[in-house]
């Protein structure tokens, strides 16, 4: 049961991974949520380099903040620095998670921030 799981999980992600592909000037916006910290990256695919990464943990004010807002405010903190390295285009990973919850709160918190995808 838990083989199978994980099979379709992979699939998903594959499916997911198929339609998109990031380079320098549009790199892929890769969302990972575990059970409890939220991870971003920036991703250039044509080179298999990783161009920006952040975490739950590189906030500062994090005490007493739901994770909804963590995902928000880490949205807005990666494109802060995304326009500093004058990348404004993303496209968009949330690899096999539902569009909801964290995963649009990271989205919309990079919209905020002025990322366009």
């Amino acid at each position: 049961m838990l083989l199978k799981k994980i099979i379709r999980k992979k699939r998903r992600i594959k499916r997911v991974r198929a339609k998109i592909f990031g380079t320098a000037e549009c790199p892929r916006l890769a969302v990972f949520r575990s059970l409890k910290h939220i991870y971003i990256q920036l991703i250039n695919d044509k080179d298999s380099t990783t161009i920006l990464a952040f975490s739950d943990f590189d906030l500062k004010n994090k005490n007493k903040v739901k994770k909804s807002e963590k995902a928000f405010l880490l949205g807005q903190e990666l494109a802060k620095k995304t326009l500093l390295k004058k990348i404004e285009k993303v496209v968009f990973d949330k690899r096999d998670y539902k569009y909801h919850g964290v995963i649009k709160f990271v989205a919309d918190g990079a919209r905020k921030g002025g990322l366009n995808f």
